[in-house]
């Protein structure tokens, strides 16, 4: 223990980097796949359309299942590198490795979060829809005042889930050389030779970042969902 704690004595301001990257790469990601999943969940339950519209409407829906079967259905260490070493054989110039972690961690979040979104739009009853839409509200105004609202209410511990998650798969980003947790492990043990001891400390690091965000949210859906019981009081009435 004493050796890996001088270790990590040693290369903490390294492993400290590591971990600022993972967490901005992954607060980032989460936030712009959320903002993917809501328009392509939305989008998904428009109900069907006729004529030009109809087809236009089928169009983007294919393109939209295309997506998320493309970026659910393949590795992320594969679509960083073919956009990393793949992508400037095309347009002739190098792109950012940073740049790149965070369009990639971004968009298969965001076809993750869309089949979550579409789900949660579903799991609305049906009753609230037709109560909006007999009020006079439009499809779009039903979504943003009434189905909305309690979608991501519904959808935020698979939120908090799939930021978890990033926090980990951020670790396959070191394939482009992107500074981060993992990457910083595998310079410590490049440097010290001590492979045990390096990497024993960043799956420690990984386990508190991970119950520690877990915990945070949980309190945070704690706090949405309110009080156990409630009060009412009518006069000299109490009813609990």
């Amino acid at each position: 223990m004493e050796k890996v704690l001088a270790l990590y004595e040693k290369y903490k301001l390294l492993f400290f980097s590591g971990v600022i990257t993972t967490l901005k790469i992954s607060i980032v990601a989460t936030i712009i796949g959320l903002l993917i999943g809501l328009l392509m969940g939305t989008i998904r339950t428009i109900p069907p359309k006729k004529g030009f519209k109809g087809i236009l409407q089928r169009l983007i829906n294919v393109i939209i299942s295309a997506y998320i079967a493309l970026f659910r259905g393949t590795p992320m260490m594969v679509q960083a590198s073919l956009l990393f070493y793949g992508f400037p054989l095309f347009l002739g110039m190098d792109v950012d490795k940073l740049l790149t972690a965070y369009i990639i961690v971004s968009i298969n979040t965001g076809a993750y979060m869309s089949e979550v979104v579409r789900g949660g739009i579903l799991s609305i009853d049906k009753g609230q829809w037709e109560a909006a839409r007999s009020s006079g509200l439009s499809h779009a105004q039903t979504m943003l005042y009434v189905i909305g609202p309690q979608t991501m209410r519904n959808i935020l511990p698979a939120t908090g889930n799939e930021f978890v998650i990033n926090v980990k798969d951020t670790s396959v980003l070191n394939v482009i050389g992107v500074g981060e947790l993992f990457f910083a492990a595998k310079t410590v043990a490049g440097q010290s030779y001590d492979y045990f001891s390096t990497y024993f400390i960043i799956l420690v690091i990984y386990l508190l970042l991970t119950t520690v965000i877990t915990e945070i949210l949980r309190q945070i859906e704690k706090r949405l969902e309110g009080p156990v019981s409630f009060e009412l009081k009518m006069g000299n009435q109490q009813q609990v």
